[in-house]
């Protein structure tokens, strides 16, 4: 197989990763999709990638990966809590469906080298992702924009809540600008991206989308300041532009934040806050505190629990919040380790985001987007693996006659 075929194998894995993701529940689309065929499709994804993977690393040439070790570890809490079926055969289902994602994500360690590759493959495929968005939204504004959502913008044609469509648009601005301040693209190239990314961002009105896309990027830029005069430049702009939208568009931007909501429901966080209270109150058993309830839907009560960390306590206890919790400690400690670099800069981005978001949006504990940007990360933090030096050919040393040595001494 080429070099060039199996990057487009690669590729090819990463997308069906995306598929997996994306889920099953969302909004109403403009042609009915079952939740079953949808649900066939994501782990019909899921399986594609593992086989592809495997094909291309029939030797099972892995690297070393505290990333994936700790993701590893974690199967561990989820199968002894889903082990009495407390949540349902699903939680056996859902544990293998994370040992497949773990399992698919160290077949692909062999190609994390500190490059950019899973940057440009995981900016490909959501800008893809929004694209359908996008077509959605021009062929059924109102399906795209339903008064069931506030007239925030979903998937019209696959079913993507507000939530994580600002989660795509976001992460893929937050890589673009970073890859155009690091020279790695050219503007125009960026603007296709970046410009519909942020319209589909503000349409969603997606707070932790933005929050995170504006703190990561600055912690991003920040780590370049010292060794970019690009990054220099683009930070100055920021914080004038930001001034001046802050001065004349006060009012308009607190309007967007808000989203009409009362006083009362955002100092609530939408309800988040009494569904937490509710989770933390409920009795549980000492297995339970340490191990979980067993890997679900990321509910309780019936009702979202959109806060990562209690979705883990919750699930997998406090031994899956503690593994979690190390992989975000290592992630962002070996990123403050490296040197300054591009590859720095994205990573920090990415971990940034991810943490930013794990206080309204579940998924840290299964398979998900925020896995992926995680993968991205530790790929981007991963060092080039060494060149292995071939020894030198042994010169066969020519016998010379007796007469010769004479001739050389006299």
């Amino acid at each position: 197989m080429t070099a060039d075929h199996m990057s487009k194998t690669v590729g090819a894995v990463w997308g069906l990763l995306i598929l997996n993701t994306l889920g099953s529940a969302g909004a109403k689309t403009i042609v009915p999709l079952p939740r079953s065929l949808i649900q066939m499709v994501t782990m019909g994804a899921l399986v594609a990638a593992f086989t592809l993977a495997l094909a291309v690393n029939l030797r099972l040439r892995i690297r070393a990966s505290a990333f994936v070790f700790l993701l590893t570890l974690l199967l561990v809490p989820s199968v002894i809590s889903s082990a009495d079926l407390e949540s349902g055969f699903g939680a056996l289902f859902r544990c293998a469906r994370l040992a497949l994602f773990v399992g698919t994500l160290w077949l692909l360690s062999r190609w994390w080298d500190g490059g950019l590759t899973f940057v440009r493959h995981h900016i490909r495929m959501y800008f893809a992702v929004l694209g359908s968005v996008a077509a959605g939204a021009v062929i059924s504004p109102g399906a795209a924009l339903p008064e069931l959502y506030g007239g925030r913008l979903v998937g019209a044609l696959w079913p993507l809540t507000p939530p994580q469509i600002g989660q795509y648009a976001a992460v893929i601005i937050g890589l673009t600008v970073l890859l155009l301040l690091g020279r790695r693209t050219d503007g125009t190239s960026a603007a296709v991206i970046v410009v519909p990314a942020l319209v589909l961002l503000a349409l969603t009105h997606t707070r932790t989308a933005t929050l995170g896309l504006l703190i990561g990027l600055t912690l991003a830029i920040g780590s370049l300041v010292l060794t970019s005069a690009a990054a220099r430049r683009f930070f100055a702009w920021a914080v004038v532009c930001a001034t001046v939208a802050a001065v004349g568009f006060g009012s308009a931007l607190q309007a967007w934040f808000l989203r009409g909501q009362s006083q009362e429901n955002f100092s609530s966080l939408t309800g988040r806050a009494k569904v937490w209270h509710a989770l933390l109150a409920a009795p549980r058993t000492t297995s339970e505190y340490l191990f979980g309830a067993g890997l679900g839907d990321k509910s309780f009560g019936g009702l979202p629990i959109d806060n990562s960390w209690l979705a883990v306590y919750h699930e997998q206890g406090m031994t899956g919040v503690a593994l979690v919790a190390a992989i975000i400690v290592v992630l962002g400690g070996v990123a403050l380790l490296r040197p300054p670099s591009l590859s720095r800069a994205c990573a920090i981005f990415l971990i940034s985001y991810c943490g930013i978001a794990s206080y309204t949006e579940a998924g840290l504990g299964d398979a998900s987007p925020y896995l992926l940007h995680l993968a991205v990360a530790a790929s981007l933090l991963a060092t080039p693996a060494a060149a292995t030096a071939l020894p030198a050919p042994e010169v066969a040393r020519r016998r010379v006659p007796q007469w010769a040595r004479r001739s050389e001494v006299a």
